[in-house]
């Protein structure tokens, strides 16, 4: 990371972020802080595992990985402050098709085809790449600061791993929830493998329906033929049925009858089914039962025959004439040129649609019949549903529960192979001499019944398949089951934290394999972070060119800084509209916390350490602060609110901490040596909890200064592992008539400064001063005239209950209270009257086209939603501006 120089409060900053971000994580690492942490204090018997969503060893860290492995190195990072045995387990993912897929292309550009060196010669190459790769993102982790345990990372194709999964699939096969079976699957004829419906990307598509006349074999009534609407014509060579609905009464005399398949002279049948839609094209439904799901079930209902015309590339197979070999765009073209000269082409629409993509490549999909291997789903979702319905485990945001627990209730049996070369290779071994067959978690060579040579299954497992086991089989399971020490110790886990586009595809999968492996649910607590998208709000991609790269934050704001600025913008929102100024002003945060630190450390040359002790009613407002922030850290912790946690920990360190409790300590720095050593002490214990606090977000900056921090590090060398603030012991301070006192000093204060400020005032000028409190108040705020006075240059000051506005006099408003500055002799009122009435003049005349526009509905409709969002901005901050000048006015008279 390259030099940075910031700027704070007006002054430039140079800070290195790598040298001082790397030694700390090397420290922290080498101390085996990062390994599972001892139990101590209160978090005896509680451990608290995660483990990280695999990435895949094909990716690079990006923003959804920067926002997720900081939400979940806040969690562990805090539970082991809590004095929790902590880990947080670590490892990638083989990632099946996405690594054939680059291994594919590198051997391609190198001039080598995968099906020339065969199938164990391309898994070496994979692995090659994995001994390349694989730790690249492992690497850009480190350099988040993330506390996972490298020193036990996993693979889901390491060996034991590898023996988890054959064990589950075993184990299924012979429970009878694993079967094989032809039924419809999405095929990419590209990857030339099954896709999972999870997995496939629905694309919209400007298209055509197509209006097809199948004449009748035996014209009935004077009727000759039927006319059928698809979006599909080349798929119509294997049609096997002409599907009507049974209440549809212009066709009820046809069903039974049939018509003639054009192009292929194929006799087919007439059949009513309740899928059909009256209301759809012309209400005749071709059925393609080998080339759509739909049909595939009508077929099923109605007997039809299954005819599949395309093979594994989607080419038109063998035994239709011209266009067998055609592939499905050829097809199209030909068949419905083909139909045109036979005067069978009734009319063609115009017609936009979805179509499903390979999430991998893009190709087109092609629903296609063959032969897979799925898992019977009823047998195992009960359970899962059960779990999440009694509350064993809890999704943040709640909300999510319920679309858990609705994908479970449509999910239909799971199509768990893939033809491919590099991943789980199915365990089921084959005999050809007698027909033996059985799966086995260890290689079979020969057939136990006539000792012939046997053949393993050629397709690999479902990637999703594998890393379903990943919560357990990181853990010991695979050698020990639910006697593994870990499995004993830690499970289930504590978190999970994912993103919500796979939580069918793997937090479903994970619950349902873990209740069937260990009766146990996997984790507790499933976060479902929000989407990390552009800020116009549209998904970050490479094509638009509206990414952003972590790593570059990371140079410009610091680790510290991007984690700070990521969580500050998590809300209970579905997705999360980038904004980089967050960053910016999380840098400075941190900047603020160094410059805090150093005031703090200049101040302590002559520094006895000792008990703090809140003697003044300053003090005993800070400690009473303190108090309440680590009550309300917690709740938001308890309660995975991490954008509520930002908010709090940066109003109180800077508002509370940096912008009062060291201004107000100032003066007692150079009081008697009591008073100095007495300051003293509170500042370095309300630094020291807020410091560990800030550290699961901001581990860098809070170690630095902890380091430098005059505190007992007997038990606690590094911050790492310092001790939680104790919400209960801290309760002792809290002191309500302290915090009312001294936020009424604020108040005063502050609306002396801000008027000074907008009317031009100089400091020197003293101001008379007139502040009304309720009667309660009265005592509270004239015991602390002195810190007033010794803030604010007044003339005079007036505390009571029963005072008037003065004349020609600003007000300033808060809660119970009202500040009036006398401004008589220090302001011209007519000309600062005749100023403010011309800004307010232009302020309404803008606000007003403004507000013209975003009215129109001409221009809503046609304006980009990036322009009309900026308008809006514009137009919130014009009337923000209009309503200040028009106070100034009301006060002025």
């Amino acid at each position: 990371m390259a030099e940075n120089t910031n700027e704070t409060n007006g002054k430039k900053v140079d800070y290195d972020f790598q040298a001082h971000e790397r030694p700390l994580f090397d420290a922290w690492m080498n101390a085996g802080y990062f390994q599972r942490t001892p139990e101590l204090g209160e978090g005896k018997g509680q451990p608290y595992t995660i483990v990280i969503p695999p990435p895949n060893i094909t990716g690079v860290l990006h923003m959804g990985h920067a926002l997720n492995d900081t939400i979940q190195d806040t969690c562990i990072r805090r539970a082991r402050m809590q004095g929790r045995p902590a880990r947080w387990v670590l490892g990638t993912d083989h990632a099946g098709i996405s690594t054939q897929t680059k291994v594919d292309k590198k051997l391609a550009d190198q001039g080598i085809s995968r099906l020339e060196i065969g199938r164990e010669a391309f898994i070496e190459a994979c692995y090659d790449w994995y001994k390349e790769y694989g730790a690249t993102i492992v690497n850009q982790i480190k350099g988040m600061g993330c506390s996972c345990d490298y020193s036990e990372e996993h693979f889901t194709l390491e060996p034991a791993y590898v023996k988890a999964v054959r064990k589950l699939f075993v184990d299924w096969y012979h429970d009878d929830l694993i079967y094989k079976g032809k039924r419809i699957v999405n095929w990419c004829p590209h990857c030339t493998t099954s896709i999972s419906d999870d997995e496939a990307e629905y694309v919209d598509e400007k298209g055509h329906l197509w209006y097809l006349r199948y004449p009748l074999t035996e014209p009935v009534d004077g009727l000759e033929y039927l006319v059928v609407a698809t979006t599909r014509p080349e798929t119509m060579l294997g049609d096997s049925g002409v599907a009507v609905n049974p209440k549809d009464e212009r066709f009820a005399h046809l069903v039974g009858k049939t018509v003639t398949l054009p192009l292929v002279d194929r006799e087919i049948p007439i059949f009513a089914d309740w899928h059909v839609d009256r209301e759809f094209g012309t209400g005749c439904v071709k059925t393609t039962p080998a080339h759509d799901p739909n049909d595939w079930a009508m077929g099923e209902r109605n007997g039809l025959e299954r005819i599949n015309i395309f093979d594994e590339t989607a080419h038109v197979v063998e035994g239709y004439g011209k266009f067998s070999g055609m592939d499905r765009d050829e097809a199209r073209e030909a068949v419905v040129a083909a139909f045109d000269e036979l005067g069978l082409l009734e009319k063609v629409e115009e017609h936009d649609h979805s179509v499903m993509t390979c999430y991998r490549c893009h190709t087109k999909l092609e629903p296609w019949e063959s032969e897979q291997w799925f898992v019977a789903v009823d047998g195992l979702k009960e359970n899962a549903a059960r779990v999440v319905e009694d509350g064993s485990i809890q999704f943040h945001p709640e909300r999510w529960r319920q679309v858990y627990l609705d994908w479970l209730a449509n999910l239909k049996d799971w199509c768990i192979s893939r033809q491919l070369w590099w991943g789980h290779r199915i365990p089921m071994f084959y005999c050809d001499a007698c027909g033996w067959e059985d799966a086995s978690v260890e290689d079979i060579e020969v057939c136990p019944v006539c000792g012939a040579p046997v053949r393993q299954d050629e397709d690999v497992l479902d990637t999703w398949f594998s890393s379903q086991l990943w919560p357990f089989a990181t853990l010991g399971w695979t050698e020990e089951g639910m006697e593994a020490p870990q499995m004993k110790q830690a499970y289930p886990t504590q978190v999970l934290s994912t993103a919500r586009d796979i939580m069918g595809l793997w937090v479903a999968r994970m619950v349902m394999a873990s209740m069937y492996c260990t009766g146990e649910i996997p984790f507790e607590h499933v976060i479902i972070h929000p989407t990390v998208m552009a800020a116009d709000g549209k998904p970050m991609s490479k094509s638009r060119g509206n990414g952003v790269d972590p790593l570059r934050l990371m140079e410009d704001y610091g680790a510290d800084g991007m984690r700070f600025g990521l969580l500050m913008q998590v809300t209970g929102a579905q997705d999360l509209k980038f904004n980089e100024a967050k960053l910016e002003s999380s840098r400075n945060f941190a900047n603020k916390i160094r410059n805090a630190a150093r005031f703090v450390m200049m101040n302590l040359d002559d520094y006895e350490p000792g008990a703090p002790e809140p003697v003044t009613p300053v003090d005993r407002w800070i400690f009473s602060r303190l108090a309440g922030l680590v009550a309300r850290v917690d709740e938001a912790f308890a309660n995975f609110e991490f954008g509520e946690i930002t908010r709090e920990l940066y109003s109180f360190f800077w508002n509370e901490f940096c912008d009062w409790y060291i201004e107000f300590s100032k003066a007692r720095l150079a009081g008697s040596p009591e008073d100095r050593a007495a300051c003293q002490r509170n500042l370095v214990f309300v630094l020291d909890q807020a410091l560990r606090l800030l550290h699961p977000i901001m581990p860098f900056v809070t170690e630095e200064i902890y380091q430098q921090l005059p505190v007992d590090k007997t038990e606690a060398p590094y911050l790492i592992v310092a001790a939680w603030p104790d919400a209960a012991a801290l309760a002792q301070y809290v002191d309500a008539d302290a915090e009312r006192a001294i936020d009424l000093v604020t108040e005063t204060v502050s609306a002396i400064r801000s008027t000074r400020a907008r009317y031009g005032i100089s400091p020197k000028t003293g101001l008379a001063v007139v502040a009304k409190v309720g009667e309660s108040d009265v005592a509270l705020l004239e015991a602390q005239r002195g810190l007033i006075e010794g803030m604010v240059n007044t003339s005079s000051l007036t505390i009571a209950s029963d005072v008037e506005k003065p004349a020609e006099s600003s007000v300033s408003l808060a809660s119970g209270l009202e500040v009036y500055i006398v401004l008589s002799g220090l302001v011209d009122f007519d000309a600062e009257r005749a100023r403010l009435q011309k800004e307010q003049a232009k302020l309404a005349a803008d606000a007003g086209k403004l507000e013209k526009k975003l009215n129109n509905p001409g221009f809503l409709a046609k304006a980009a939603p990036e322009i009309v969002e900026k308008d809006r901005a514009k137009h919130a901050e014009l009337a923000d501006k209009l309503s200040r000048v028009e106070a100034q006015l009301a006060e002025l008279g």
